[in-house]
């Protein structure tokens, strides 16, 4: 295993969870006998008005890193998604500050990981490439015809922290993407490998919210 997480490209994400899908009868190591799909009519409801497929899903981790992470939660239940923590150090800084493997359990157990290995623009670009993931794989695989997920930013550690300018174009490119040239991009590749999908059709594709 490497020492450095490496993100795959959205063209790539696509093809690979179609052809696994299509050869293999799974996502990313998920068989889809356990994908999840709410036969019922219930929903539960968010205070942003959202409604919920189930009350479950991932805290902020190492597990919501990663657009491929997200997506398998997705596809085994969760609903409700923290995304993992994003702050002012991140990248290349936090991965010279702790050293791996970062739980210190010689006596109590500690966990000193790092708030994400990823810069944070990597991070958001992640967040956009998992959205867009859950989009498709709820309309192709009938999981559900309506959006019936949310993602929930984490963001840390103080409030200086958050002021900054990094921080702020995170939190503001995820409540619209719209202004995030990379979100256009993904969308703009979408559509060029419509062909991949049977169910996921092209009218699909603008009713992907860019509300993060």
């Amino acid at each position: 295993m490497g020492d450095r997480m490496r993100t795959i490209p959205f063209g790539d994400l696509l093809e690979w969870m179609m052809k696994e899908y299509r050869e293999e009868g799974k996502i990313f190591g998920l068989q889809k006998s356990k994908f999840y799909i709410s036969r019922g009519k219930n929903r539960l409801g968010t205070a942003f008005g959202v409604s919920l497929g189930s009350g479950t899903g991932p805290a902020a981790g190492p597990h919501t890193q990663l657009a491929q992470n997200i997506l398998t939660s997705y596809l085994a239940g969760g609903r409700f998604i923290e995304l993992k923590t994003v702050q002012k150090l991140d990248g290349e800084f936090m991965r010279e500050a702790i050293a791996k493997p970062c739980i210190n359990a010689e006596d109590e157990g500690y966990n000193v990981e790092w708030s994400t290995e990823l810069k944070v623009e990597e991070a958001q670009r992640e967040y956009i490439k998992a959205w867009i993931l859950c989009h498709v794989a709820m309309k192709e695989f009938g999981i559900s015809d309506e959006r019936d997920f949310a993602f929930n930013m984490s963001v840390g550690y103080d409030l200086e922290g958050i002021k900054t300018e990094k921080i702020d174009s995170f939190i503001e490119g995820l409540k619209d993407a719209n202004k995030v040239p990379f979100f256009r991009e993904c969308i703009e590749t979408l559509k060029e490998k419509e062909g991949l999908f049977e169910s996921f059709k092209a009218s699909d594709i603008s009713e992907i919210s860019p509300r993060i």
